[in-house]
């Protein structure tokens, strides 16, 4: 189970960091993919946009490779039973754990003047919608391995306390290790909300991200032959193993270690992959937005899904508190 805000246009972190992972999921295990309509309200109260919003995160799953037959596609807020079940783990919440989660402390800097209960309580309803489907696995990206820690002691505190519910989840990545895409400029992650001239959207048009590659920090080059990368440059290598050949990517780190290295070139060369990665995504995306008959369909089946596990969970939940009167 794992789920994407519909607070702007997914990015490459999001693709490499989460729906990667989906992908290769769906055909191994009942997956759960949900937009997370209710957690966008935490910052984005205003709901003028949010259907256009919800419409593109799901156009963009399917669009990256998601099937909708094969996995319940979801919107959070179709689900009721997660608000029911996020209530009673609030009860099982302290409000230390929670002021002292990195995810708040940033959103607090992002947004001062709307530090509300929900921004508060994010985690709380963050474990409630994975083990909302008895959970086990949740491909997450490095972002989210704090808020997973936290969900599995929510788990452990509910189950101490009312019996055996819930397992455990955990991250899944196939043996991987966890992706953290770098931002273009050198500084944290890739982000929907930062630097955007920073982040490669999947829906940038050929030219945005040709000039914002070539916009990535770079330097004068090393003056020794294998020299230690700068985390800067480390990025850029990064990203080209991403979308780049083996042998290109072999010949620039070649380059690099013999001190004959143009970055301009790599920048060039690494904006034309991004192209072609990024523009077969962007072109499905766009056809799926123009049918809205069969986006509401998704988003009704995989409802009904969803609504389907959530409530067996909570039958089982109710029980084990004894609210079955």
């Amino acid at each position: 189970m794992s789920g994407i805000r519909p607070t702007g246009f997914l990015h490459l972190g999001n693709y490499f960091g989460a729906i990667r992972n989906y992908i290769k999921m769906q055909d191994d295990f009942d997956c759960y993919f949900m937009v997370a309509d209710l957690h966008s309200l935490t910052t984005h109260p205003d709901t003028k946009h949010l259907k256009g919003n919800v419409q593109r995160v799901l156009a963009e799953n399917i669009a990256c490779g998601l099937n909708p037959d094969k996995v319940a596609l979801y919107c959070q807020s179709q689900v009721y039973e997660t608000s029911e079940l996020y209530l009673y783990l609030n009860m099982l919440a302290y409000t230390g754990e929670l002021e002292k989660t990195v995810t708040f402390k940033d959103k607090i800097r992002q947004h001062p003047g709307n530090i509300n209960a929900g921004l508060l309580t994010y985690p709380v309803l963050q474990a409630a919608d994975i083990i909302l489907h008895r959970a086990k696995y949740v491909p997450v990206g490095k972002d989210q391995e704090q808020h997973l820690e936290m969900a599995r002691n929510f788990v452990n505190r509910f189950n101490h306390r009312y019996g055996d519910v819930f397992p455990e989840p955990q991250a899944f990545n196939y043996n991987e290790v966890l992706v953290k895409v770098p931002s273009l400029d050198g500084s944290g992650k890739m982000s929907k909300s930062e630097n955007q001239m920073a982040t490669l959207f999947l829906a940038d048009e050929d030219d945005v991200i040709r000039k914002k590659v070539l916009k990535a920090k770079t330097d004068s080059g090393p003056k020794e032959n294998n020299s230690e990368k700068p985390e800067y440059i480390e990025n850029i290598f990064l990203l080209m193993e991403l979308v780049s050949s083996r042998e290109i990517v072999e010949k620039y780190e070649a380059d690099y270690n013999n001190c004959t290295i143009r970055y301009g070139d790599m920048k060039k060369q690494l904006g034309e992959d991004m192209v072609n990665f990024i523009s077969p995504i962007r072109n499905k995306v766009e056809t799926i937005l123009n049918d809205e008959i069969y986006l509401k369909s998704v988003m009704e089946q995989g409802a009904e899904k969803a609504r389907k596990s959530a409530r067996a969970t909570m039958q089982i939940v109710r029980e084990a508190m004894g609210l079955n009167y």
